[in-house]
């Protein structure tokens, strides 16, 4: 089982108590910095907001079956008070705790089920070759997305795309995707489409930059559509990251890699994902 799976695992099995991300951390083998930001690449969802989702899902289900009291509920989910439970209740449904337990059913709500991590070590994803990297000046467009929430990146690009090639300074034909700011904790990073430039004078309107000093990469190969690239960056986050021996680097979290063989009009081709490592 990978280290994510370890801590899904742990999550299940103890999520009605109250659980610390140090404990969640040591289940899956990880520090807890390491553990926050790798849970929501993984996953698409922060572990505190997986955790709760998975309580109100429980207590929803409870409702509906008529077994306990709301306020009863309330407590076993973890929360103190019947308002402070009805206000998360509603931010995670929509509905509220009263009308769940009215209607008798869950029909009309999306509960969180167990995220089922399935072992990426099965995956055909190729070693990692390892390469010294300049530092980089990148410019392009720039959005915060929650892990959850990603359906605007190809929006993104589109917009992007319509730049790339007459963008000032630009050097070469890459383009590349950059996750910065990974928050574990909020479930949200910083999403970049960009090119390398030689400065930033008259750029577009709304493009920013970002400099990346010059560090050491893993660097491997997601062949394929690029809707499936997901399942390549949880292979590395999840399992052989922690399995390596190296530590992730502070910036950025990761870049992709696009050059002459990926596609952008059919999605299809060799795209690669660039992990900064510790010297």
């Amino acid at each position: 089982m990978s280290a994510i799976g370890r801590a899904i695992w742990f999550i299940e099995s103890h999520f009605a108590q109250d659980i610390s991300l140090q404990e969640i951390a040591g289940a899956a083998g990880l520090s807890r910095y390491h553990l926050s930001r790798v849970f929501g690449l993984s996953t698409g969802r922060s572990i505190r907001a997986y955790i709760r989702a998975r309580r109100l899902s429980g207590a929803a289900l409870s409702l509906a079956h008529g077994t306990s009291s709301i306020l009863e509920v309330a407590l076993d989910a973890g929360y103190g008070s019947h308002e402070a439970f009805t206000r998360a209740f509603r931010e995670q449904f929509g509905v509220t705790p009263e009308s769940v337990r009215k209607q008798g059913h869950v029909r009309n709500i999306e509960l969180m089920e167990p995220i089922r991590m399935d072992d990426t070590r099965t995956l055909k994803i190729e070693p990692p070759r390892f390469e010294e990297c300049p530092a980089l000046l990148l410019a392009g467009l720039a959005e915060t997305y929650a892990y959850n929430r990603t359906e605007g990146i190809p929006s993104l690009w589109q917009r992007f795309n319509a730049h790339f090639g007459n963008i000032p300074g630009q050097r070469g034909n890459v383009a590349y995707g950059v996750c910065t700011d990974a928050d574990g904790e909020a479930g949200r990073f910083r999403y970049m489409a960009a090119v390398e430039v030689a400065d930033t004078d008259d750029l577009p309107a709304g493009f920013s930059t970002l400099k990346l000093p010059r560090q050491r990469y893993a660097i491997f190969v997601h062949r394929g559509h690029i809707s499936a690239i997901a399942a390549t960056a949880h292979h590395i986050f999840g399992t052989w990251l922690p399995e390596s021996g190296y530590e992730h680097g502070e910036v950025p979290d990761m870049f992709e890699r696009y050059d002459e063989r990926f596609d952008p009009h059919s999605g299809m081709g060799a795209v690669e994902i660039w992990i900064p490592l510790k010297n």
